[in-house]
């Protein structure tokens, strides 16, 4: 049973499947109630039901058409309330249908497995609980992009803090971070909450074009500029003007075109490969790097006056392996993405997301993001244990690695406290559930104590023990006001 007070609401025609639906919800635990697709509000208020008695709503009704105005009425009803799709109730997705079919969260099919019941009812709470501790999530352009920068931890906070304060600003942003943590994401982002928002998102990656093409894949070229220049072609400032252009691996341009890129940052103006006639470079730039460019401009491979001009706002994207805390986040919006996609779905058991956050994640968000893939492949919508992970993702003991063992009510487990943080290979899931981040944080506190306990204090040595920036690990110590016994001051 979910651990909620609202209801389920089934909108559904079919005797037979009212019946069927209604037996499988009560067995589960829900309370359900049912309404038909004709005059389903003025049913339910007869009923004396109201706005946000519901915590999802199942629609099955045909034809096809019918469920998609059936939708529309819910989002209308409430903008909050996440909706699952049974069978083929509903036809593929239109462009215009993209603004109510946000509160779609996936589809069930008929008859459904006790999994997938489970399953969906889990994910519509969290859909919920996302948006009750978020409200403005429902009004965002295009909540799709925001799937990488799902989070609770102060990193990321602090990325969408920066990120608020300098979307509808027309400045230069810099986004510093290790490959696949999601800059690019940041940068569409920047660019749909701006006053550029109607205007194009030209991304350029500066690392993938060879140096001898770059200068015309930024500015274009006329006719006969070069050998192979059979046209005149506008190049990326062109196509973005009025809006944004984003130069990905800024660090690796080659340093002609970096002279080349600076005067027309200086100048707002530019000319196409073989012309004279200058344009004006009416865009926003946005730069992304995974490299240190200060270390660049002391080898001198990166020019110090063109980093002045990038680096007027700056975002720093935390890497997956410094907020493990997200890592459950992170996991159910990409599930629910695959959902939506109809790509299936999958769990994983409590052994298994603490090994996921065990990992190192160099190739962060990416990374996480391909497992899932294949895993939703090789078990779809199954239950994933530790030792149903790749290999090299099994950071827990063997004795972990095992199904959770069956547990009645009576013999379930405590609350997870610091002593079960200690003995991890004994971590199961209590029959009551548990405060997932409360066990991570729990978790984290003591490996940082073991840490400093372990290297006499000396901060340094505890980070490079874990695996973390030592900036990282005083940022920690702070949050959960950890003092150490010996050594200096952080």
């Amino acid at each position: 049973m979910m651990s909620h007070d609202s209801k389920v609401l089934l909108i559904e025609d079919d005797g037979q499947r009212r019946h069927d639906l209604r037996v499988i919800l009560e067995f589960i635990g829900e309370e359900l109630v049912l309404a038909p697709s004709q005059g389903w509000l003025e049913s339910l208020s007869a009923e004396g039901h109201k706005l946000g008695d519901f915590f999802v709503a199942f629609v099955d009704v045909s034809p096809p058409e019918r469920a998609v105005g059936i939708i529309e009425e819910l989002a209308v009803w409430d903008k909050t309330l996440p909706m699952l799709v049974l069978g083929e109730s509903l036809p593929e997705p239109k462009r215009s249908d993209e603004k109510f079919r946000q509160q779609i969260i996936g589809r069930v099919d008929y008859p459904p497995s006790h999994a997938q019941w489970i399953d969906s009812l889990r994910r519509a709470q969290v859909y919920k609980d996302q948006l009750q501790s978020d409200p403005t999530r429902i009004y965002r352009r295009d909540a799709e992009l925001f799937r990488s920068l799902v989070g609770a931890s102060r990193a990321v906070c602090e990325v969408r803090r920066l990120m608020a304060q300098v979307a509808d600003k027309d400045v230069t942003v810099l986004i510093l971070g290790e490959s696949g943590t999601g800059k690019e994401v940041v940068a569409r982002n920047l660019h749909y909450q701006s006053t550029r928002r109607d205007g194009p998102f030209v991304p350029v990656n500066c690392g993938a074009i060879p140096p001898e093409l770059l200068e015309s894949e930024l500015f274009g070229h006329e006719k006969g500029a070069f050998t192979g220049a059979i046209s005149t072609r506008p190049g990326r400032f062109e196509l973005a003007q009025g809006g944004t252009l984003f130069l990905d691996e800024i660090g690796d341009m080659p340093l002609h075109m970096q002279v080349k890129l600076l005067r027309v940052l200086q100048e707002r103006t530019f000319e196409r490969v073989g012309g004279s006639k200058t344009f004006k470079a009416d865009v926003r730039i946005i730069a992304a790097t995974h490299r240190q460019l200060e270390e660049l401009i002391q080898e001198g491979r990166f020019r110090e006056d063109l980093y002045y001009r990038l680096n007027v706002f700056p975002i720093e994207m935390p890497p997956l392996r410094e907020r493990t805390e997200d890592i459950p986040l992170l996991i159910n919006e990409l599930i629910e993405r695959l959902e939506r996609e109809k790509r299936g779905s999958l769990q994983f058991s409590s052994s298994a997301i603490m090994s996921l956050t065990r990992h190192e994640w160099f190739g962060n968000v990416r990374e996480l993001a391909n497992l899932i893939e294949r895993l939703v492949i090789t078990h779809p919508y199954g239950l994933v244990n530790a030792q149903d992970l790749p290999k090299r993702y099994r950071h827990l003991g063997d004795q972990a690695e095992g199904v959770v063992a069956d547990a009645s009510e009576e013999t379930a487990p405590p609350r997870p406290s610091m002593q079960l943080a200690h003995d991890l290979p004994a971590a199961n899931l209590p029959v009551h559930g548990l405060d997932l981040k409360d066990y991570l944080d729990n978790l984290e506190k003591t490996f940082i104590t073991q840490a400093l306990d372990d290297c006499n204090g000396v901060v340094a040595r505890a980070a490079e023990k874990l695996r973390i920036r030592r900036t990282t690990l005083v940022e920690k110590m702070r949050k959960y006001q950890i003092q150490r016994t010996e050594g200096t001051n952080p």
